[in-house]
């Protein structure tokens, strides 16, 4: 087990003042039978207050709005997090029990493409090879490398709004993309799965209170009888090193932070991800 803390800042600098912003957050991280969480806060500058729900995926929500003139925006969460390695899938359905009409309305949503998980007639192709050859449990780990061996990871080629199609194109991108892409596979086989949305420690063998620059990070979640997560960013399943935060059909559905403004002129932005591992 480790515990861990995650301190996410986020700030937005306006070129002109904002009348008005109306603004969720999706930085909370979720308890299940892998994670405990002990401790979350979330903070804004300016203070506003705060109102929080579980959304339609079951991810908690914090939501804020500022009706007063601002030229600056800064949203600090703070969560304390125990985790597990998660238990491995003990029963594997088979191609025909996936593909059965109670499977496959059931999991509708989970199996339905959309505009960052589109399939062209390369992957389609890549996915009937894979399934030919595979249970469906190997099936999504040879999606997940598959997925890992076509992509590069290269910061800054592909932006939030680039769809898997868009990343296999150019060869190139991030850990968003690398879900994204896997997601088409999975769906293009039948199975069930969605993007998963959270945090990585860097390190395996990080020092207890030592704290290091994290970052976020995506994943995928498949379901062949139950779910699982494998990462194809690094092309394994997850660990003690993982927090979830949440879930969705892509990364759409998890946006760490998004809104609306009422002002003119752009922003800049500057993240800042920070993981200590307390025990």
């Amino acid at each position: 087990m480790w515990r861990m803390r995650v301190v996410h800042a986020t700030g937005y600098a306006y070129k002109a003042p904002v009348r008005a912003s109306f603004n969720e957050a999706r930085l909370t991280p979720r308890s299940d039978s892998r994670q405990n969480v002990i401790l979350n806060r979330v903070e804004t500058a300016p203070a506003t207050r705060l109102y929080r729900y579980n959304d339609y995926w079951g991810t908690a929500v914090t939501a804020f709005d500022l009706h007063a003139p601002h030229s600056e925006l800064e949203v600090t969460a703070s969560s304390v997090v125990e985790t597990e390695a998660p238990e491995q899938p003990s029963r594997t359905l088979t191609w025909d029990e996936l593909g059965s009409e109670a499977v496959i309305d059931k999991y509708d949503e989970a199996l339905t493409f959309s505009r960052f998980t589109a399939t062209n007639r390369r992957v389609s192709s890549v996915a009937k090879r894979i399934a030919r050859h595979s249970d469906p449990t190997d099936a999504v780990i040879a999606a997940g490398k598959w997925t890992h061996e076509a992509l590069e990871y290269v910061p800054g080629v592909t932006a939030v709004h680039s769809s898997g199609l868009d990343a296999l194109t150019e060869g190139k991108g991030v850990c968003q993309d690398y879900a994204h892409v896997m997601l088409i596979l999975l769906r293009a086989m039948g199975i069930p799965s969605r993007y998963v949305s959270g945090y990585l420690h860097p390190n395996p063998d990080a020092a207890i209170g030592d704290a290091v620059e994290g970052r976020s990070h995506a994943w995928v979640q498949a379901w062949t009888g139950s779910w699982w997560d494998y990462d194809p960013t690094n092309d394994c399943g997850i660990n003690e090193q993982y927090i979830t935060v949440g879930t969705g059909r892509d990364y759409a559905d998890v946006p760490p932070l998004k809104g609306i403004y009422s002002g003119e002129g752009s922003t800049d932005l500057d993240v800042a991800v920070e993981i200590t591992r307390l025990a």
